[in-house]
């Protein structure tokens, strides 16, 4: 697999008199690269840059800044399955949160980030785990998970909420403060 680096890229705007942007290089917070990992980034560093124009002459740059600081804002939920149900939710000594979703589930996409936010949120107090339902439909089936994606919280083993589609990071972490 090639990699590539990016050292810049300028963005023209359909604007004549604001100038284009400049992205520079991206800056790796990690230089190794492990399987199914990706590089993290600290971020994108945006600045305007100076142009010519028609008449010759020059335009000055603006003197603000943009920083784009993405880093840390994604954390990885890992996935369970029917073989490890019983030992990382049941078993758990800590409270649990087990998102349903599938691939093919549009509502499943949009709230994928939110329960990554709350994982980062809730990180020692609660665990946070996936079990996809394509892979693991005995499971799905004993908790009677019809609608996807649906999140149940549990705590000692036993279900101790559930909330069903794709609803905002307030509802639940309403949810959530109660079995904490």
């Amino acid at each position: 697999m090639a990699t590539m680096q990016l050292q810049s890229l300028t963005l023209s705007r359909s604007s004549t008199l604001s100038p284009p942007i400049t992205v520079s290089s991206f800056i790796p917070i990690s230089g190794r690269r492990s399987s199914g990992n990706l590089l993290h980034y600290a971020g994108i560093k945006l600045r305007h840059a100076a142009v010519t124009r028609f008449s010759g002459a020059r335009i000055a740059p603006r003197i603000s800044r943009v920083f784009c600081e993405a880093q840390d804002t994604a954390v990885e939920v890992a996935g369970v399955t029917d073989a490890n149900w019983q030992s990382l939710v049941l078993e758990s000594e800590t409270p649990v949160l087990v998102e349903f979703w599938a691939p093919w589930c549009g509502p499943c996409r949009m709230i994928h980030p939110i329960i990554d936010e709350l994982a980062k949120d809730y990180a020692g107090k609660l665990k946070f785990y996936k079990l996809n339902t394509d892979e693991s439909p005995s499971t799905a089936t004993r908790y009677g998970i019809r609608s996807i994606p649906t999140v149940i919280i549990f705590k000692n083993g036993e279900k101790k909420d559930a909330v069903i589609g794709a609803v905002s990071k307030t509802s639940l972490t309403k949810n959530i403060e109660k079995f904490l």
